[in-house]
């Protein structure tokens, strides 16, 4: 221990004595390691944003489109581009499928709507008693529309909050009544705010009306949207999935080999997709800053053999007196690794004042990972050996007699 604190210190003395020089070689692994540390945390962030935005969307849920069919010519149309979903489906699946807790038939319009003066383009979302639950989407205030609302196809909505500030500014909108489409709807409540969703869509902007109500009077169809359905847990949703898909061919009376006339997507594939991006900017954000670590490992190379060229006749001497070859690589080791190290300490504090800095004016959200830090770390003490060692083992392998007569 002795020894390695006396080593410590002679290397200490060595890069005090052109502080100027060894403060520019540090600063090459300073950017470097705070430019891994800032980025990874840019890119966590951005992947906890995601996933919490993905969790938003609601309760393990499972979406069923019309669509994915083959037409004229072997054509396939994708999801959406059929009417293949009805009631009676939606029906089947929450009695049917064990696996799913709640099921809620979807319609969906859009038109303009109206309240006093105001007006405001929007989606109109129709879903039963459950769409709520499953959208794990708690009110505001005012209440949900009944099951006898949905039967008889009542003219009440809920709106969303960016209805609410568009329309009525400071006024209670519950109890009041707007215009869709020129037909008078009652509102009975107003839903929690709940922000973008994954794709910058604003979740907010919507209103939400029995799903009755929307086929009859807004889009005079007898075909459903979309299923949504949600299943009892996270680790249900593969087999809810496999069961719904089998439960549907067989009433559609698809044939074994034909394609689905209907596509099922789960919160699972969105969340594996957006975490598999995620995973891949991290990796993109970290191999470019990591560039900037190398840049200084060069530098710390470059600063070390000018450092044996300086000191060729002070290793002389060192040999002269007893010093063996090994003594003089571990002492420019030494020194390379202090170096890089201390750029490395630097590095980190400046990586997390670099990050808050980021979510602070560009209201980026970021979280600092240990692991990444420990990583820059030591990637940056690692730098210092590798590129050190070269300069140690030319230092130690000089021929005392011509170092001594080195001018």
């Amino acid at each position: 221990m002795r020894r390695l604190w006396l080593l410590l210190r002679v290397a200490l003395r060595a890069i005090a004595r052109n502080k100027m020089r060894s403060g520019l070689t540090v600063l090459g692994i300073i950017i470097g390691v705070a430019a891994v540390i800032t980025m990874v945390a840019i890119g966590e962030g951005a992947s906890t944003m995601v996933q919490s935005q993905i969790a938003s969307m609601g309760d393990n849920i499972i979406n069923i489109f019309p669509g994915s069919s083959v037409g004229p010519g072997g054509r396939h149309g994708g999801a959406g581009s059929a009417s293949s979903l009805t009631e009676e489906d939606a029906a089947a699946i929450a009695q049917h499928v064990p696996t799913v807790k709640a099921v809620s038939p979807v319609a969906i319009s859009g038109g303009q709507v109206v309240f006093g003066n105001q007006n405001w383009s929007t989606s109109i979302f129709g879903g039963n008693t459950d769409y709520l639950a499953i959208r794990s989407w708690p009110l505001a205030g005012g209440s949900h529309f009944s099951e006898s609302a949905v039967r008889g196809a009542a003219k009440v909505c809920i709106l969303g909050q960016t209805i609410v500030d568009q329309l009525f500014g400071g006024l209670d909108p519950v109890g009041q009544t707007i215009r869709i489409r020129r037909m008078p709807f009652t509102v009975i409540g107003v839903l929690e705010r709940k922000g973008q969703n994954t794709w910058g869509r604003d979740q907010d902007d919507i209103i939400i009306a029995p799903y009755t109500t929307v086929m009859k009077k807004l889009s005079a169809t007898t075909r459903l949207s979309m299923i949504l359905a949600s299943a009892t847990s996270m680790a249900d949703i593969p087999q809810a999935t496999a069961d719904i898909t089998q439960l549907l061919r067989a009433r559609h009376r698809l044939a074994p080999g034909a394609d689905d006339d209907f596509t099922v997507r789960t919160q699972q594939d969105v969340a594996d997709i957006a975490g598999s991006t995620a995973r891949v900017m991290r990796v993109l954000l970290a191999a470019i800053a990591s560039v900037s670590l190398l840049v200084g490992g060069i530098g710390i190379m470059n600063i070390m053999l000018v450092s044996v060229t300086e000191r060729t006749r002070e290793i002389g001497t060192r040999m002269a007196v007893g010093a063996k070859g090994w003594h003089v690589l571990v002492q420019f080791l030494a020194e390379s690794v202090v170096l890089a190290c201390l750029g490395g300490a630097l590095g980190v504090a400046l990586g997390f004042t670099a990050a808050k800095l980021v979510a602070h004016f560009a209201r980026w959200p970021i979280l600092i990972a240990p692991a990444s830090v420990a990583l820059a770390f030591g990637f940056a003490a690692v730098i210092g050996v590798f590129f050190g060692y070269w300069p140690a083992r030319k230092a130690s392998r000089l021929d005392p007699i011509e170092a001594l007569r080195y001018e």
